[in-house]
């Protein structure tokens, strides 16, 4: 059987890191978000005066970040290739890096692109901005206006990536889940 790789993303703070514990909870092979770890490094070589929004908006080089980053999420994606069970979660997909670069008007190379086409998931789902939900902390720093605009640069990106995203409703973990269950049945 063909390894299913299914995206979870989403603007900050939409539920998608604890979604993603409540699947690795439940038996899935999950792969979680390497930008926290990243973002915890980044720290410690600035002023902790100048922290702002995003890594990407107080990093000393975003492109070398942005590229740690890129590189983090394919070698992700090769490392589930050599799965055998299925389906696969990820917490975000390589789309995310050229959508966070897009919002924070960064320029990137084709080869960021390639990337995104080369390595395609078989199913991306969405979770839209939630009020309710909303935090900010030590490693997600945006206000919740940028993470609706955060969302729309995802939807945007993985669109003109060829992806048809499905929005997965606002629930409890178990209720997310099962809606989860009723999308990849169709894979």
């Amino acid at each position: 059987m063909e390894v299913r790789k299914i995206v979870i993303t989403g603007g900050p703070s939409t539920g998608k890191t604890a979604l993603i514990e409540y699947l690795e909870k439940n038996g899935h092979t999950c792969y979680h978000e390497i930008i926290r770890t990243m973002t915890l490094e980044a720290k410690k070589e600035i002023d902790p005066k100048s922290l702002r929004s995003n890594p990407l908006a107080f990093v000393k080089d975003p492109q070398r970040f942005n590229q740690k980053l890129l590189e983090g999420r394919t070698q992700q994606f090769l490392d589930a290739q050599k799965k055998r069970n299925t389906p696969i979660f990820f917490d975000r997909g390589i789309p995310d890096v050229l959508a966070y670069m897009d919002f924070f008007k960064q320029p990137y190379p084709p080869a960021y692109e390639k990337t995104c086409i080369t390595y395609k998931y078989d199913r991306v789902i969405i979770l839209p901005p939630w009020r309710e939900i909303f935090i900010s902390d030590g490693e997600r720093m945006e206000s919740y206006e940028e993470a609706v605009v955060l969302y729309d640069h995802l939807r945007e990106t993985y669109t003109r990536l060829g992806y048809d995203l499905v929005s997965l409703p606002k629930g409890s973990l178990e209720e997310r889940m099962n809606h989860i269950y009723m999308i990849i049945k169709e894979l």
